[in-house]
Parts: C-alpha cells; structure tokens; sequence
C-alpha cells in the first residue's frame, strides 16, 4: 500500500535572472522572485529603484530582455513576444494603477462591467450582479450609478480596484494605489486591500505605506537601483534589517 505525498504548491509568480533595460539603463537585474499562493508581498524602495517596472514585467505591460518570468504556470518571453500565454496572464492578474483609468463616459457599474462581458464572455446580466457584489465589497454600492466625475479619488480608486476584481484574478498587483490620493482618502483603499488580504488574495504591492506593509505583508522586499537588496518578515526587515542600504533608506522613510 501507498500513500500519496502531498505536493508543494506551484508560486503564482516565478522569475528567475530578469533584466530589464531602458536603453542603456539597466533597471532590474538578475531578479530572482517566487510568489506563493495567498502571500502578501509588498516591495519597499526609493523612487526609480525598479519597482513599479518589476510588478509591470508580471503582466507584460514591460517587455524584460533577458531571464524567465512565469505567472501561474504560463510563461513569459524576453522582448514581449506575442504569445498565448500573455493573454492567459492579463486575463488572470488585475492590476490597480497610481492613476485610476477609469472610462469617464461609462457609469461605475459599466466600468466594472465592461471587461467581464467583453474578455470573458460573462452575460450582461451576470457581469453586473457581479459587479454589485463588488461594489458592496469594497464599500461603494451605493454609487453603481454614478460617473466617475461625480466620485471622490478614494472612490474612484476603489471603483478601479472592483474593476479588477471582476475579472477573477488569481494574482492582484497594485503599482502605488495610494499616491495620487488625498491624505483623508488613503485610509479608505487601504481597508478595501486590508480585507482583500484577510480573504486570501496573492498581492503583490508597491507602496511608501510603511505602516500598511508592517501590517498586511507576509513578506517585505526592499529594491535599490534594480536589486533585492533585502527580504523578509516585516518585523525583521523593519526592524532588524541587515544590510545598511535598507538601514538607511527606513531610517529616511520612517522618520516622516
């Protein structure tokens, strides 16, 4: 008799000696990167050290030229080589952006909507069900019909994160969603991606949040001119961390 043993869990992002290049700027180098089902990873760093551009290679929206990158399972080819695989990974990683790119003509639940039907083929009647759960998700149902010029920053970043979540991503990656918001508004995005992680999302996060990364990460990943230069449990990297350019770049960050 044999019994069967148990097998470990593929990670959603795999990325193995990435380099990317803008020109003659080398902006990520030799990135090694595993993200595993459910983990909170939130990437810490200076601005123009790489990680906006990293999370934006996951989902092609950045062409890498050397190196291997492979989202659940699919790979990614050097120099954004048209493949099926990339569709499978736009259709499977949501991505909430700085700026909230929402369509100002549609309605907040046409924008929701509109991915859904088109991409995926889910009925009308369907998409929009879907997209009054998530509305009342991440707390804004009560606007479903309103334009994106009549909502506030908050809501509208929020409208842009139920967008993605509409389209049922395994892997969600958020490029800075705070920074463009309002001091009084900030609170209200990062509760909705509080209850996110609380449910078990993948996220992977670029913030200058430090208290929201102590908080909701599993993993701290600090990036200096395009390296991982150290990664960890947040309590270690905040507050035990062990090389000096992490040292000094929190030293900076955590005073203000």
């Amino acid at each position: 008799m044999t019994t069967d043993t148990p097998t470990a869990a593929q990670p959603i992002v795999h990325m193995q000696q990435v380099n990317k290049h803008f020109g003659s700027l080398h902006v990520l180098k030799d990135i090694e990167l595993s993200v595993e089902p459910g983990e909170v990873v939130v990437i810490i760093g200076a601005s123009g050290s790489g990680k906006s551009t990293l999370i934006r290679c996951i989902n092609g929206l950045e062409e890498f030229q050397s190196g291997h990158i492979e989202v659940d399972g699919n790979p990614l080819t050097p120099y954004g080589k048209s493949s099926k695989a990339l569709q499978t990974i736009r259709t499977e990683v949501g991505m909430v952006f700085q700026q909230f790119n929402l369509f100002p003509h549609l309605s907040v639940r046409d924008n929701v909507t509109l991915a859904p039907i088109k991409v995926r083929g889910v009925s009308r009647q369907q998409a929009s069900s879907t997209a009054q759960r998530l509305l009342e998700r991440v707390g804004i149902s009560d606007q479903a019909d309103k334009y994106p010029s009549q909502l506030s920053g908050g809501q509208q970043q929020r409208v842009a994160l139920a967008r993605a979540l509409a389209m049922e991503p395994r892997l969600m990656l958020f490029d800075e969603p705070t920074s463009a918001l309002d001091p009084e508004m900030i609170g209200e995005v990062l509760d909705a991606m509080r209850e996110l992680a609380r449910e078990g999302m993948t996220m992977m996060i670029v913030t200058h949040e430090m208290g929201f990364a102590r908080e909701v990460a599993d993993r701290v990943i600090y990036i200096h001119s395009g390296q991982i230069v150290e990664q960890g449990p947040p309590a270690a990297v905040f507050d035990n961390p062990q090389h000096a350019r992490t040292q000094s770049f929190l030293s900076r960050v955590l005073k203000h």
